[in-house]
């Protein structure tokens, strides 16, 4: 039978009577400091592993008294229930478990429509020098530039929704954006005739500059490349800078009048909603959806059936992990990760109601 027991924890005093020593020469070993003599040092860190201690990190750090200071850099929510609040439901319960450790969280949003608001925030930022930093890399260009002026002052960043390669980043944490829509194409292709067309929709503005959408678009037309068994599907691509303007609307449907056999659509972000709105408005029939995000309005067409599949990538968990990474390499002082991918989620309305 097994038994756990518990651990019994070494204590410095514990070290410094079986190496016949001060605690004060022990507390100068563990932490490098001070003039010890090279027998006695070799003596205490040889009793320091036979004894398995362990120092109390979390002990040292609030009797420090030390203050961390976070910035957080988000898109701002387009509206109550959509997308990027969803990341700041996991900050917040991370800063209720770690704040008692001297952790401030900074928060910077910027408009998902304007990058210059993105730099603003980003200076702001610099101005107050933190400790750490969480951000999505929204806008491709204007990330690097910040991150350039992180790394000029060794400040740890870590990525959530979005990863750029090769950008000496602490951590990324998020859904892998390239699979996600390597995973969006092979749902397309099982759901629509062999000879249909199938309409790849950003709603967004430049979408070249926002790397989690090109990475999506590149994951989808890979996949249509390189499986010879999809037949002869047409992809098509279209931008659509704002789903609210009735010109950008009417392109949406002139491109389905002008292309009847488009059968199958992937909206590549969250607003998946504004298609759904206009195919019931429209009355347009025979069209396979797939969208991102487990948003209130996303759900509402879901169950409607009017969007078939929508992909999720957990933001809260996102935004918990993120801040938690942090917390545990810059007061903890330990190793984590380079990069946490979190799961790819199919949604249906079949599995809605037992998804969380």
């Amino acid at each position: 039978m097994n038994i756990i027991k518990a651990i019994n924890r070494t204590r410095i005093k514990d070290i410094a009577q079986k190496a016949n020593v001060s605690i004060g020469t022990v507390d100068r070993v563990i932490h490098n400091r001070g003039e010890v003599s090279n027998a006695t040092r070799d003596r205490i860190l040889r009793i320091i592993d036979e004894m398995e201690y362990q120092p109390n990190l979390m002990a040292s750090t609030l009797a420090s008294k030390k203050t961390f200071s976070f910035a957080l850099l988000l898109p701002e929510p387009i509206s109550p229930e959509s997308y990027w609040n969803k990341p700041m439901v996991g900050v917040r319960r991370a800063f209720q478990e770690i704040q008692q450790y001297g952790i401030n969280i900074n928060i910077h949003l910027f408009k998902q429509s304007d990058a210059n608001t993105f730099n603003t925030e980003a200076g702001k930022i610099i101005e107050s020098n933190p400790e750490g930093v969480v951000l999505a890399p929204f806008f491709s260009r204007e990330s690097m530039e910040f991150i350039s002026e992180l790394k000029k002052r060794a400040i740890p960043y870590v990525f959530i929704d979005s990863n750029i390669k090769d950008s000496d980043k602490l951590s990324y944490i998020g859904q892998n954006s390239f699979q996600s829509g390597t995973l969006a194409a092979k749902l397309l292709d099982f759901s629509v005739p062999e000879n249909s067309s199938i309409l790849v929709l950003h709603f967004a503005k430049e979408r070249d500059n926002m790397n989690h959408l090109v990475q999506r678009e590149k994951g989808f037309y890979e996949y249509f490349n390189t499986n010879l068994t999809s037949g002869k599907k047409k992809l098509i691509t279209l931008e659509i800078s704002d789903p609210n303007d009735i010109a950008c609307q009417n392109q949406i449907t002139d491109q389905l009048k002008s292309n009847p056999e488009v059968k199958g659509i992937f909206v590549t972000n969250s607003q998946v909603y504004y298609l759904a709105r206009l195919i019931e408005e429209t009355n347009i029939s025979g069209i396979r959806v797939i969208g991102h995000d487990l948003i209130n309005e996303n759900i509402n067409f879901l169950k409607k059936g009017i969007v078939d599949f929508l992909i999720c990538q957990r933001p809260e968990e996102q935004g918990y992990k993120a801040i938690i990474t942090l917390f545990e390499h810059l007061v903890l002082k330990k190793e984590v990760n380079n990069e946490n991918y979190t799961s790819i989620d199919i949604i249906t309305k079949e599995n809605l109601d037992y998804y969380k």
